[in-house]
């Protein structure tokens, strides 16, 4: 299972104590230890969830984090703090449109089970987003035919509300088969 989660923060053993707490989950983890390089490293490669501390040297988290909103809508992001200010809380959650806030220290069941609901989260809204793109080429398709071959999508319903395509006579058949033999050939 490939699960890529970034974690983010300028302190080492803050970083070592995450990977340490996830060890034994599925995930790919990669640390950045500033905002910058989480950025560069966001840039090739996509990572479902990244989780950032809030005060960090040069870029705050909820900097870092509202520009991942901006560039990369789909990832998941937490924020994780030692100085918990409802300033920080408030401009992470309007800014940068966080999925959860931890203080630290943080409890790791609590961090894995919001991780895990985050990558079930974005795992969903990706098959989500692929569905409405194949409904939406379906139903460009069946345009087209309709507009090639009139009638060809008649859809009735019954008397439950179920949809029934109606049966083509032969002769129905055998025209649409001339058509396309046509084109064909």
């Amino acid at each position: 299972m490939n699960n890529p989660i970034l974690l983010v923060d300028d302190e080492v053993n803050v970083l070592s104590a995450l990977t340490r707490a996830l060890f034994d989950e599925p995930y790919q983890v990669t640390c950045a230890k500033s905002g910058e390089e989480a950025l560069a490293l966001i840039a090739t490669t996509p990572f479902k969830v990244v989780i950032s501390d809030e005060r960090m040297i040069g870029m705050q988290g909820s900097e870092l984090l509202a520009i991942l909103k901006e560039r990369y809508p789909h990832t998941l992001r937490i924020l994780l703090t030692g100085h918990a200010t409802l300033e920080a809380a408030l401009k992470a959650v309007n800014q940068g449109e966080i999925y959860r806030f931890f203080t630290k220290p943080w409890n790791d069941t609590d961090l894995k089970f919001a991780i895990r609901s985050a990558i079930e989260r974005y795992d969903l809204e990706a098959e989500n987003r692929r569905l409405l793109s194949t409904v939406k080429n379906q139903a460009m398709e069946i345009k087209v035919l309709e507009k090639r071959y009139p009638g060809i999508s008649r859809v009735e319903k019954d008397n439950l509300g179920s949809f029934v395509l109606p049966d083509l006579s032969e002769a129905e058949i055998r025209m649409m088969m001339a058509e396309c033999e046509k084109e064909v050939g």
